[in-house]
């Protein structure tokens, strides 16, 4: 248990499904009020609802383009009014698009890069200005990947790789900015999750999952509960000294 966590509020992007409602989830266990900002209006606000009745803390659902500075503003806002000023923020909204970089378009690229890239700077630019408006720290878990430091094949999926780069890149550079003003922020790198996302691939294409599978040292593919004691962790003050680093959480896959 992390006691300190306990009445905090926390927002985490990409929270209506997948590994960023896990990770809402584990903060939930903890005590964390909880406002989930996630694309998808009516799933974020059933989301919401339900970790509010499972764990017993508040929590709220919020429809928000991350790409979308002034949504995201008027979104940080609407957490302050109703939960209170922000102490922890999970950026785990991102999406991935598969194909031959000679054939990939213009939009396709611009479109990955601005979710997982631009959207991660415009939440953690907006919880900063939240922090210190507060008068108070925070922290940042960032959600990049191991597909920031090896490409991992057969896929080709260069804009993902190149975004979570920049992720992990970003995460330094406002980790060095921030510092002095008790903002921590740190990412984690997951390998091969069987989130939402990667379920949908793995179903469709049994062999490359086989293939994925059998390049991992552990000997499996990771579940999303697998990244719940580094986040909670990172957005814990036992980790206070820990800042600007983004740990790999892959079974060993980036080892070999």
């Amino acid at each position: 248990m992390y006691e300190d966590i306990a009445g905090r509020v926390a927002v985490i992007t990409g929270g209506a499904r997948g590994l960023g409602l896990s990770m809402a989830q584990a903060l939930a266990t903890q005590g964390a009020d909880i406002a989930l900002l996630d694309l998808l209006e009516d799933q974020v606000a059933a989301s919401a609802a339900a970790l509010a009745e499972e764990f017993g803390v508040q929590s709220i659902g919020k429809a928000v383009d991350v790409t979308d500075a002034d949504a995201v503003g008027a979104a940080f806002d609407a957490v302050e009014t109703e939960l209170g000023s922000p102490r922890l923020l999970i950026n785990a909204a991102g999406i991935t698009i598969w194909g031959d970089s000679v054939e990939v378009a213009a939009d396709e690229w611009r479109r990955v890069i601005d979710i997982n890239l631009t959207g991660t700077f415009l939440t953690c630019q907006a919880f900063a200005r939240a922090c210190q408006a507060g008068g108070h720290g925070g922290s940042i878990v960032n959600v990049s990947s191991m597909s920031g430091r090896v490409v991992n094949v057969p896929q080709r999926q260069a804009s993902y790789n190149a975004s979570k780069a920049g992720v992990d890149q970003l995460t330094k550079s406002l980790a060095v900015e921030w510092a002095e003003h008790g903002i921590r922020v740190n990412a984690i790198a997951p390998g091969y999750i069987l989130s939402d996302m990667t379920r949908q691939f793995t179903d469709a294409n049994p062999k490359l999952s086989e293939g994925w599978r059998g390049m991992i040292p552990a000997g499996r593919m990771g579940q999303p509960q697998d990244l719940h004691g580094l986040v909670l962790l990172l957005c814990s003050d036992a980790s206070e000294y820990i800042v600007g680093q983004s740990i790999v959480i892959d079974g060993a896959y980036t080892a070999l």
